[in-house]
């Protein structure tokens, strides 16, 4: 299943997943924000399960900001999985 979350809240513009069937991540591209720390980020969450990963960064925040970039991607990830559940 592909997915695209507009970012609100950070540098990142949007976050866009492949889900595999069981919920395993198989790509991550974040779009804008930081090159490099996205890049391996996402490297990462490759082959992780959407739920774990949301487990491990949700709530993040960067600096002062309400959120942050990794915190996108898993509220990304589970509105992609709400999403496949319907």
């Amino acid at each position: 299943m592909n997915y695209t979350h507009k970012n609100t809240g950070v540098c990142s513009t949007s976050t866009e997943l492949v889900l595999a069937d069981d919920g395993t991540i198989e790509d991550v591209r974040v779009i804008g924000g930081c090159n490099g720390n996205l890049k391996g980020i996402s490297s990462l969450l490759r082959g992780m399960k959407a739920e774990d990963a949301i487990a491990r960064m949700k709530g993040i925040k960067c600096g002062f900001k309400a959120t942050s970039c990794p915190d996108q991607v898993a509220i990304a990830l589970e509105e992609a999985l709400a999403s496949k559940s319907k």
